[in-house]
């Protein structure tokens, strides 16, 4: 099961939408689709399908982060699309790696979520924060895993957020228990940093928000502001602990 939906030049392919949606984004830039995510390793012949579909080749696939259910069909694209340019954040290109290890300096709470172990390939491309990637822009967002990145789409400010929000059992940041879809929660890292990102995010006034988990949302600002507020109330009243 597959639904494809479109706002601006970001088209959100979703996977097992009504039971466990997996987004991955192709952005359209004039020379191809920049891919955000790889789902799960049975996402493959779907994205491709869709890229196809839409008339332009992926050149290059960016990850929001090293999660399992991001990076699934990594392997199976870049074999596919050999030319394609593979972007992660600095911070998590360990973690891709399967390097849960920590840096010095970081919350010590030990990396959570499926940390893959078998991926093969390795980024081209390492991003840092403010980075340009076609018309998208790099967002350092930490908190769900140490080096989560958001992007936006400079010509129509949608974000794709991966996991520093989520939205299916209700808009939430990362962290933020929803009985309805606990995943993301459980697979947070940290939960101050990832308020923190959460902010950020929502201090740009995205056109739409765009995450890794649910459907896109327009105008999300409001409801952004109310999910950080929400998450800041439930870390303060346990010291610092949701």
């Amino acid at each position: 099961m597959m639904r494809i939906t479109r706002e601006h030049d970001v088209v959100q392919v979703s996977f097992l939408p009504r039971l466990f949606p997996v987004n991955v984004y192709l952005v359209e830039e004039e020379d191809g689709f920049t891919l955000i995510d790889a789902g799960m390793p049975f996402s493959l012949k779907g994205i491709l399908a869709t890229a196809q579909s839409l008339g332009k080749p992926i050149t290059k696939i960016i990850l929001t982060h090293a999660h399992g259910d991001h990076v699934g069909a990594l392997d199976g694209l870049k074999d596919a699309l050999p030319k394609a340019e593979v972007c992660i954040s600095r911070r998590d290109s360990p973690l891709l790696a399967g390097d849960a290890s920590l840096l010095p300096g970081e919350p010590q709470t030990p990396v959570r979520g499926s940390v893959p172990k078998a991926i093969r390939t390795r980024p081209d491309r390492l991003l840092d924060d403010g980075d340009r990637i076609g018309s998208l822009v790099a967002i350092a967002t930490p908190g769900h895993t140490p080096g989560h990145m958001a992007f936006m789409d400079t010509r129509s400010r949608v974000i794709i957020a991966g996991d520093a929000y989520q939205l299916h059992g209700g808009l939430a940041v990362s962290g933020r228990l929803r009985p309805l879809f606990p995943f993301p929660a459980l697979a947070t890292w940290n939960r101050e940093l990832a308020l923190a990102s959460a902010k950020r995010l929502a201090e740009l006034e995205p056109s739409v928000l765009a995450v890794g988990h649910g459907r896109m949302l327009r105008q999300p600002a409001a409801a952004m502001r109310a999910a950080t507020a929400d998450a800041e109330q439930r870390l303060r009243p346990a010291g610092g602990r949701l």
